[in-house]
């Protein structure tokens, strides 16, 4: 009860103390908001992967002719939930008379990608219709149905880095024209002009595709993998597919499922595609944290530099709270004298002011979580007020893929800033706790 009284005492007669809380505080939060937008930021870039490509991608040196068979069979093991064809190629796409831009034409499955990456949420027009997507107008033989990139139809408002939706909504129905090229065939010295065809292709905007990735919202254009696979690959009789993307099913150990689809496409190539060599030996099978390995480990560098430097500028509390906490020893000493006069231990004197430096580590870092929570929660909030204000823009989707900053606390990160700053606290009262607990009080009270 005595420790208690005295640290209530020294809280209210000694406001001073309060600058070493609210130290305390700035420097957690500051630490929490930089651990979790950077964490959150990596993590939203893990996510992007498995929005693009599922959990594994397969990706053969060639085309992949007799995919359907080949999902069947991924999808007969236990260990993997669903599967998905992909084709891609490049063309220009004209939207109107002068704007013509460059995108990425991807040949999909809607209904199996939705299962594999959950695809149907990012259309605005079938998200909320019940229904697996569909290219409305993929079994006409006169006119192909297509998804569209937002940002391919409207580009985001500088100011505000948002999509005016009316006015994308707009182009739903229209028809546009896109050009790409096949390649028929390969001279002995290479590509001629010959081999080279240009295929023009009217295509129907039937729903719009946001992601809230930028890359992809800016450039891809999604048509129907047997239609594009007639178009790039004339010559073949079947669809063919440049990548499967596949989904684990739940509760599976991604080394397992790797080696589960690794066999199941061992056994398709030498069964099905005679055992071709290039497809059995130069297929790369990644996860898609694999396949972001060295970005990711790049990031987690850079977080961690950064830490270090917030924590080694945190390192002034320390000092801070030892200078406080000095003079009120040097101001108490009557007081430490007589609490050793009475019989009070020199190690119980020194644990008071140790206490006292937890209990504003603890206090300062109690504010800090909620400051830190509250910052990183609203940091869109945050920075739009800004935008406003001072008319400045500082995240873009356009530069940071994605079109809102990731928000989302991460609460080990937490865990661990609060106990070092408790701990910081009490290291900082160690110095002022041995001065306490070394005063004589025959020195400090012989004169009173």
């Amino acid at each position: 009860m005595l420790k208690l009284f005295l640290w209530l005492r020294y809280l209210s007669k000694r406001k001073i103390v309060f600058l070493s809380i609210a130290a305390v505080a700035l420097s957690v939060s500051m630490l929490i908001v930089v651990a979790s937008l950077f964490t959150g930021f990596i993590n939203t870039f893990e996510d992007a992967a498995v929005i693009v490509v599922g959990d594994v991608l397969l990706q053969p040196p060639g085309a992949i002719p007799k995919y359907d068979l080949f999902i069947e069979e991924l999808e007969k093991t236990a260990e993997i939930d669903s599967a998905t064809a992909c084709l891609n190629g490049y063309g220009l796409l004209h939207l109107d008379k002068g704007n013509v831009r460059a995108v990425q034409i991807c040949g999909i499955e809607p209904s199996r990608r939705a299962r594999v990456v959950g695809f149907d949420k990012f259309l605005l027009g079938q998200k909320d219709s019940g229904q697996p997507p569909s290219f409305r107008l993929a079994d006409s033989s006169e006119q192909i149905g297509c998804f569209a990139g937002i940002s391919v139809l409207c580009k985001p408002d500088e100011e505000t880095d948002e999509y005016d939706y009316n006015a994308a909504k707009k182009m739903l129905g229209r028809e546009v024209f896109l050009t790409t090229g096949t390649v028929t065939g390969q001279s002995s010295e290479g590509l001629s002009r010959a081999d080279i065809k240009r295929k023009l292709i009217e295509v129907t905007i039937e729903d719009i595709v946001e992601t809230g990735i930028y890359q992809f919202d800016n450039e891809c254009i999604y048509l129907p993998i047997e239609k594009l696979s007639e178009i790039l690959y004339p010559e073949r009789n079947l669809p063919v597919a440049e990548q499967i993307h596949i989904k684990i099913a739940e509760g599976t150990d991604p080394a397992v499922a790797l080696a589960v689809i690794i066999g199941v496409w061992r056994n398709f190539v030498e069964e099905q595609l005679n055992g071709n060599t290039d497809l059995l030996y130069g297929t790369a099978i990644e996860t898609a944290r694999q396949l972001q390995s060295r970005l990711i480990a790049a990031y987690e560098r850079q977080m961690g530099i950064l830490l270090l430097i917030f924590g080694i500028i945190s390192f002034g509390v320390v000092l801070l709270v030892f200078c406080i906490f000095y003079m009120i020893v040097k101001l108490k000493q009557k007081d430490i004298a007589i609490m050793k006069s009475c019989g009070v231990s020199s190690g119980s004197v020194a644990f008071i002011f140790v206490g006292f430096g937890l209990v504003v580590g603890a206090v300062g870092s109690a504010l800090g979580t909620v400051i830190g929570c509250i910052i990183t929660r609203n940091v869109n909030t945050i920075e739009n007020w800004i935008r406003i204000i001072f008319g400045l823009k500082l995240w873009r989707s356009s530069v940071y893929l994605f079109s809102r900053i990731p928000n989302e606390v991460n609460w080990l990160w937490v865990l661990w800033i609060v106990i070092s700053a408790i701990a910081a606290a009490a290291i900082g009262t160690l110095v002022p706790a041995v001065v306490a607990a070394m005063t004589r009080p025959v020195e400090i009270l012989r004169y009173e």
